[in-house]
Protein backbone atom coordinates (compact mmCIF):
# COMPACT_ATOMS: atom_id res chain seq x y z
CA UNK A 1 0.00 0.00 0.00
CA UNK A 2 1.46 3.32 -1.11
CA UNK A 3 0.76 6.04 1.47
CA UNK A 4 0.62 9.80 0.95
CA UNK A 5 0.54 12.41 3.70
CA UNK A 6 -0.85 15.79 2.65
CA UNK A 7 0.78 18.32 4.96
CA UNK A 8 1.95 21.87 5.39
CA UNK A 9 2.71 23.49 8.73
CA UNK A 10 0.97 26.62 7.42
CA UNK A 11 -2.82 26.75 7.51
CA UNK A 12 -5.10 28.08 4.78
CA UNK A 13 -3.38 26.44 1.83
CA UNK A 14 -6.46 24.44 0.77
CA UNK A 15 -4.99 21.17 1.99
CA UNK A 16 -8.25 19.46 2.96
CA UNK A 17 -10.29 20.69 -0.02
CA UNK A 18 -7.59 19.56 -2.46
CA UNK A 19 -7.27 16.20 -0.72
CA UNK A 20 -11.02 15.59 -0.79
CA UNK A 21 -11.32 16.30 -4.50
CA UNK A 22 -8.08 14.53 -5.45
CA UNK A 23 -8.97 11.34 -3.53
CA UNK A 24 -12.43 11.21 -5.09
CA UNK A 25 -11.05 11.89 -8.56
CA UNK A 26 -8.36 9.22 -8.12
CA UNK A 27 -11.10 6.76 -7.19
CA UNK A 28 -13.16 7.71 -10.25
CA UNK A 29 -10.14 7.29 -12.53
CA UNK A 30 -9.03 4.02 -10.89
CA UNK A 31 -12.17 2.00 -10.09
CA UNK A 32 -10.11 -1.16 -9.47
CA UNK A 33 -8.11 0.43 -6.62
CA UNK A 34 -9.07 0.21 -2.96
CA UNK A 35 -8.45 3.51 -1.16
CA UNK A 36 -8.09 4.39 2.52
CA UNK A 37 -8.36 7.97 3.76
CA UNK A 38 -7.13 8.73 7.28
CA UNK A 39 -8.21 12.03 8.81
CA UNK A 40 -5.44 13.00 11.23
CA UNK A 41 -6.77 16.48 11.92
CA UNK A 42 -8.71 17.39 15.09
CA UNK A 43 -11.03 19.63 13.05
CA UNK A 44 -12.01 16.53 11.01
CA UNK A 45 -13.09 18.62 8.01
CA UNK A 46 -12.10 15.86 5.60
CA UNK A 47 -14.41 13.46 7.41
CA UNK A 48 -17.30 15.92 7.32
CA UNK A 49 -16.85 16.38 3.56
CA UNK A 50 -16.78 12.65 2.85
CA UNK A 51 -19.84 12.10 5.05
CA UNK A 52 -21.95 14.77 3.34
CA UNK A 53 -20.64 18.26 3.95
CA UNK A 54 -22.56 21.08 5.61
CA UNK A 55 -25.59 20.73 3.34
CA UNK A 56 -26.05 17.02 3.93
CA UNK A 57 -25.44 16.67 7.68
CA UNK A 58 -21.79 15.65 7.45
CA UNK A 59 -21.13 17.01 10.95
CA UNK A 60 -24.00 15.05 12.51
CA UNK A 61 -22.93 11.85 10.76
CA UNK A 62 -19.38 12.34 12.01
CA UNK A 63 -20.64 12.72 15.58
CA UNK A 64 -22.57 9.50 15.08
CA UNK A 65 -19.40 7.63 14.10
CA UNK A 66 -17.49 9.15 17.01
CA UNK A 67 -20.29 8.01 19.32
CA UNK A 68 -20.15 4.40 18.15
CA UNK A 69 -18.80 1.61 20.34
CA UNK A 70 -15.90 1.34 19.94
CA UNK A 71 -15.42 4.99 18.92
CA UNK A 72 -15.10 4.76 15.13
CA UNK A 73 -12.35 7.31 14.57
CA UNK A 74 -8.61 7.76 14.79
CA UNK A 75 -9.20 9.00 18.33
CA UNK A 76 -10.97 5.75 19.17
CA UNK A 77 -8.00 3.75 17.93
CA UNK A 78 -5.53 5.90 19.85
CA UNK A 79 -7.65 5.39 22.98
CA UNK A 80 -6.89 1.68 22.97
CA UNK A 81 -3.18 2.39 22.48
CA UNK A 82 -2.87 4.51 25.63
CA UNK A 83 -2.82 1.67 28.23
CA UNK A 84 -0.27 -0.35 26.22
CA UNK A 85 1.57 2.51 24.56
CA UNK A 86 4.80 0.64 23.91
CA UNK A 87 3.31 -2.70 22.83
CA UNK A 88 0.81 -3.46 20.09
CA UNK A 89 -2.48 -4.58 21.68
CA UNK A 90 -5.07 -6.77 20.03
CA UNK A 91 -7.40 -4.69 17.89
CA UNK A 92 -9.45 -4.92 14.71
CA UNK A 93 -8.75 -2.01 12.35
CA UNK A 94 -12.14 -2.50 10.69
CA UNK A 95 -13.79 -1.34 13.93
CA UNK A 96 -12.35 2.13 13.36
CA UNK A 97 -13.11 2.51 9.66
CA UNK A 98 -16.17 3.94 7.92
CA UNK A 99 -17.57 3.48 4.42
CA UNK A 100 -18.49 7.04 3.39
CA UNK A 101 -20.71 5.99 0.49
CA UNK A 102 -23.20 4.60 3.02
CA UNK A 103 -23.63 8.16 4.34
CA UNK A 104 -22.96 10.15 1.17
CA UNK A 105 -23.98 8.51 -2.12
CA UNK A 106 -21.71 10.89 -4.09
CA UNK A 107 -18.57 9.20 -2.76
CA UNK A 108 -17.10 6.24 -4.71
CA UNK A 109 -17.62 2.88 -3.00
CA UNK A 110 -13.90 2.10 -3.17
CA UNK A 111 -13.04 4.77 -0.57
CA UNK A 112 -12.91 3.92 3.14
CA UNK A 113 -12.32 6.45 5.91
CA UNK A 114 -10.80 6.60 9.37
CA UNK A 115 -12.64 9.60 10.78
CA UNK A 116 -10.90 12.54 12.40
CA UNK A 117 -11.46 13.36 16.05
CA UNK A 118 -11.05 16.43 18.32
CA UNK A 119 -9.69 14.02 20.94
CA UNK A 120 -6.36 14.21 19.11
CA UNK A 121 -5.45 17.45 20.83
CA UNK A 122 -5.93 15.94 24.28
CA UNK A 123 -4.29 12.69 23.26
CA UNK A 124 -1.22 14.54 21.97
CA UNK A 125 -0.39 15.61 25.53
CA UNK A 126 -0.42 11.99 26.69
CA UNK A 127 1.49 10.86 23.58
CA UNK A 128 4.34 13.24 24.33
CA UNK A 129 4.58 11.97 27.91
CA UNK A 130 4.47 8.34 26.81
CA UNK A 131 7.14 8.92 24.16
CA UNK A 132 9.53 10.37 26.75
CA UNK A 133 9.27 7.57 29.32
CA UNK A 134 12.61 5.83 29.88
CA UNK A 135 12.31 2.02 29.75
CA UNK A 136 15.12 -0.53 29.50
CA UNK A 137 15.75 -1.73 25.94
CA UNK A 138 12.66 0.08 24.61
CA UNK A 139 12.63 3.00 22.19
CA UNK A 140 9.51 4.58 23.64
CA UNK A 141 9.47 7.44 21.13
CA UNK A 142 9.46 5.00 18.23
CA UNK A 143 6.80 2.83 19.85
CA UNK A 144 4.41 5.80 19.99
CA UNK A 145 5.40 7.18 16.60
CA UNK A 146 4.49 3.77 15.12
CA UNK A 147 0.87 3.79 16.29
CA UNK A 148 -0.56 4.61 12.87
CA UNK A 149 2.04 2.45 11.16
CA UNK A 150 0.82 -0.50 13.28
CA UNK A 151 -2.76 0.24 12.22
CA UNK A 152 -1.84 0.41 8.54
CA UNK A 153 0.18 -2.80 8.74
CA UNK A 154 -2.90 -4.77 9.81
CA UNK A 155 -4.89 -3.69 6.73
CA UNK A 156 -2.01 -3.30 4.27
CA UNK A 157 -3.32 -6.03 1.96
CA UNK A 158 -6.85 -4.57 1.90
CA UNK A 159 -5.91 -1.32 0.16
CA UNK A 160 -3.81 -0.21 -2.78
CA UNK A 161 -3.26 3.40 -1.73
CA UNK A 162 -3.81 5.55 1.36
CA UNK A 163 -4.11 9.29 1.90
CA UNK A 164 -3.51 10.92 5.29
CA UNK A 165 -4.98 14.39 5.74
CA UNK A 166 -3.05 16.20 8.46
CA UNK A 167 -3.20 19.19 10.75
CA UNK A 168 -1.21 22.37 9.96
CA UNK A 169 1.17 21.74 12.86
CA UNK A 170 4.07 19.49 13.75
CA UNK A 171 2.44 18.00 16.82
CA UNK A 172 2.97 14.42 17.92
CA UNK A 173 -0.01 13.12 15.95
CA UNK A 174 1.29 14.88 12.82
CA UNK A 175 4.65 13.17 13.26
CA UNK A 176 2.82 9.86 13.69
CA UNK A 177 1.13 10.53 10.33
CA UNK A 178 4.38 11.43 8.56
CA UNK A 179 6.15 8.38 10.00
CA UNK A 180 3.51 6.15 8.40
CA UNK A 181 3.77 7.83 4.98
CA UNK A 182 5.90 6.97 1.96
CA UNK A 183 5.36 10.31 0.24
CA UNK A 184 4.40 13.89 1.09
CA UNK A 185 2.17 16.22 -0.91
CA UNK A 186 2.79 19.85 0.06
CA UNK A 187 0.13 22.46 -0.85
CA UNK A 188 1.25 26.10 -0.90
CA UNK A 189 -0.09 29.53 -1.83
CA UNK A 190 1.60 32.22 -3.89
CA UNK A 191 2.72 34.32 -0.95
CA UNK A 192 5.84 34.86 1.11
CA UNK A 193 4.43 32.97 4.09
CA UNK A 194 4.02 29.86 1.95
CA UNK A 195 7.54 30.26 0.65
CA UNK A 196 8.77 30.32 4.23
CA UNK A 197 6.49 27.38 5.02
CA UNK A 198 8.30 25.26 2.44
CA UNK A 199 11.61 26.06 4.11
CA UNK A 200 10.10 25.31 7.53
CA UNK A 201 8.66 22.02 6.29
CA UNK A 202 12.07 20.79 5.21
CA UNK A 203 13.55 21.80 8.54
CA UNK A 204 10.84 19.95 10.46
CA UNK A 205 10.78 16.73 8.38
CA UNK A 206 14.40 16.47 7.25
CA UNK A 207 16.32 18.66 9.70
CA UNK A 208 17.53 20.85 6.81
CA UNK A 209 18.70 24.43 7.40
CA UNK A 210 17.91 24.50 11.09
CA UNK A 211 18.23 27.92 12.75
CA UNK A 212 20.73 26.39 15.18
CA UNK A 213 22.49 23.03 15.44
CA UNK A 214 21.43 22.99 19.09
CA UNK A 215 18.11 21.60 17.85
CA UNK A 216 19.58 18.90 15.61
CA UNK A 217 19.55 16.13 18.21
CA UNK A 218 15.85 16.72 18.91
CA UNK A 219 14.62 16.60 15.32
CA UNK A 220 12.13 14.17 13.85
CA UNK A 221 14.64 13.23 11.14
CA UNK A 222 17.37 12.34 13.63
CA UNK A 223 15.02 10.17 15.67
CA UNK A 224 13.84 8.36 12.53
CA UNK A 225 17.36 7.83 11.23
CA UNK A 226 18.55 6.50 14.60
CA UNK A 227 15.74 3.95 14.37
CA UNK A 228 16.76 3.09 10.76
CA UNK A 229 13.41 4.30 9.47
CA UNK A 230 13.12 5.97 6.08
CA UNK A 231 11.70 9.48 5.87
CA UNK A 232 8.81 10.14 3.47
CA UNK A 233 9.79 11.80 0.18
CA UNK A 234 8.20 14.93 -1.23
CA UNK A 235 6.21 13.87 -4.28
CA UNK A 236 4.19 16.95 -5.26
CA UNK A 237 4.12 20.68 -4.52
CA UNK A 238 0.63 22.07 -5.18
CA UNK A 239 0.50 25.78 -6.00
CA UNK A 240 -3.09 26.44 -5.03
CA UNK A 241 -5.55 29.19 -6.03
CA UNK A 242 -3.44 30.62 -8.81
CA UNK A 243 -6.15 32.13 -11.05
CA UNK A 244 -5.75 35.60 -9.58
CA UNK A 245 -1.96 35.28 -9.52
CA UNK A 246 -1.39 34.43 -13.18
CA UNK A 247 0.51 36.63 -15.61
CA UNK A 248 3.90 38.28 -15.71
CA UNK A 249 2.44 41.55 -14.44
CA UNK A 250 1.12 39.90 -11.29
CA UNK A 251 2.53 41.16 -8.01
CA UNK A 252 2.90 37.51 -7.06
CA UNK A 253 5.05 36.53 -10.06
CA UNK A 254 8.27 37.06 -8.09
CA UNK A 255 6.98 34.88 -5.24
CA UNK A 256 6.03 32.06 -7.61
CA UNK A 257 9.43 32.27 -9.25
CA UNK A 258 11.06 32.33 -5.82
CA UNK A 259 9.26 29.14 -4.78
CA UNK A 260 10.58 27.37 -7.88
CA UNK A 261 14.08 28.71 -7.23
CA UNK A 262 14.02 27.51 -3.62
CA UNK A 263 12.81 24.07 -4.71
CA UNK A 264 15.48 23.83 -7.38
CA UNK A 265 18.18 24.49 -4.78
CA UNK A 266 16.70 21.94 -2.40
CA UNK A 267 16.54 19.29 -5.13
CA UNK A 268 20.17 19.89 -6.05
CA UNK A 269 21.37 19.79 -2.45
CA UNK A 270 19.07 17.10 -1.05
CA UNK A 271 17.87 14.86 -3.93
CA UNK A 272 17.14 12.04 -1.47
CA UNK A 273 14.19 14.05 -0.13
CA UNK A 274 12.30 14.03 -3.45
CA UNK A 275 10.70 11.55 -5.84
CA UNK A 276 11.42 13.92 -8.77
CA UNK A 277 14.57 15.46 -10.21
CA UNK A 278 13.16 18.60 -11.86
CA UNK A 279 10.84 21.25 -10.45
CA UNK A 280 8.52 20.91 -13.44
CA UNK A 281 8.01 17.21 -12.63
CA UNK A 282 6.90 17.88 -9.07
CA UNK A 283 4.92 21.12 -9.18
CA UNK A 284 1.20 21.29 -10.05
CA UNK A 285 -0.55 24.63 -10.61
CA UNK A 286 -4.12 24.63 -9.30
CA UNK A 287 -6.59 27.33 -10.29
CA UNK A 288 -8.92 28.89 -7.73
CA UNK A 289 -12.06 26.76 -7.26
CA UNK A 290 -14.24 29.85 -6.77
CA UNK A 291 -18.01 29.41 -6.35
CA UNK A 292 -17.85 25.89 -7.80
CA UNK A 293 -15.55 24.83 -4.96
CA UNK A 294 -17.69 26.47 -2.27
CA UNK A 295 -20.77 24.62 -3.52
CA UNK A 296 -18.94 21.30 -3.87
CA UNK A 297 -17.65 21.41 -0.32
CA UNK A 298 -20.94 22.60 1.15
CA UNK A 299 -22.61 19.57 -0.45
CA UNK A 300 -19.75 17.10 0.13
CA UNK A 301 -19.67 16.45 -3.62
CA UNK A 302 -16.79 15.57 -5.97
CA UNK A 303 -16.65 17.89 -8.97
CA UNK A 304 -17.42 15.15 -11.51
CA UNK A 305 -20.84 14.31 -10.06
CA UNK A 306 -21.82 17.78 -8.88
CA UNK A 307 -24.90 19.17 -10.63
CA UNK A 308 -24.66 22.51 -12.43
CA UNK A 309 -27.11 25.39 -12.85
CA UNK A 310 -28.85 27.16 -9.98
CA UNK A 311 -28.35 25.20 -6.76
CA UNK A 312 -29.70 25.68 -3.26
CA UNK A 313 -27.06 26.13 -0.55
CA UNK A 314 -28.71 26.82 2.80
CA UNK A 315 -31.00 29.80 2.29
CA UNK A 316 -29.22 30.92 -0.88
CA UNK A 317 -29.40 29.93 -4.53
CA UNK A 318 -26.10 30.05 -6.39
CA UNK A 319 -25.14 29.53 -10.01
CA UNK A 320 -22.62 26.86 -11.01
CA UNK A 321 -21.63 26.98 -14.67
CA UNK A 322 -20.91 23.76 -16.55
CA UNK A 323 -17.72 25.28 -17.97
CA UNK A 324 -16.51 26.07 -14.47
CA UNK A 325 -17.19 22.49 -13.39
CA UNK A 326 -15.15 21.26 -16.36
CA UNK A 327 -12.24 23.53 -15.43
CA UNK A 328 -12.28 22.25 -11.85
CA UNK A 329 -12.17 18.62 -13.01
CA UNK A 330 -9.20 19.42 -15.24
CA UNK A 331 -7.44 21.14 -12.32
CA UNK A 332 -7.89 18.16 -10.02
CA UNK A 333 -6.81 15.76 -12.76
CA UNK A 334 -3.46 17.57 -12.59
CA UNK A 335 -3.08 16.08 -9.11
CA UNK A 336 -4.86 12.73 -9.46
CA UNK A 337 -2.95 11.76 -12.60
CA UNK A 338 0.38 12.15 -10.80
CA UNK A 339 -0.41 9.98 -7.79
Amino acid sequence: MLTYAIWNNKGGTGKTSLTFQAVCRYAQNNPDKRILTVDMCPQANMSELLLGGLQNDGSRKLLQRQGATPRSSIGGYFDIRMPSAHQVPKFNAVDFTTQPHLYNSCIPKTIDLVCGDPLLELQAIAMNSLANIQLPAVNTWLAVIDWLRDFMAQINDSYDIAFIDTNPSFSMYTQIALAAADRVVLPVMADDSSRRAIQNSFSLIYGIKLPSQVYEKYTFSRQMKMANRPLPKVHLILKNRLTQYMGSASAYAAVLSGIDSDLNELIKSYPECFTFEKVTDGVVDIRDFGTTGVVAFARGTPFLVMPTGRLQIGSHRVQVARESQKQMIEAIDGIANRL
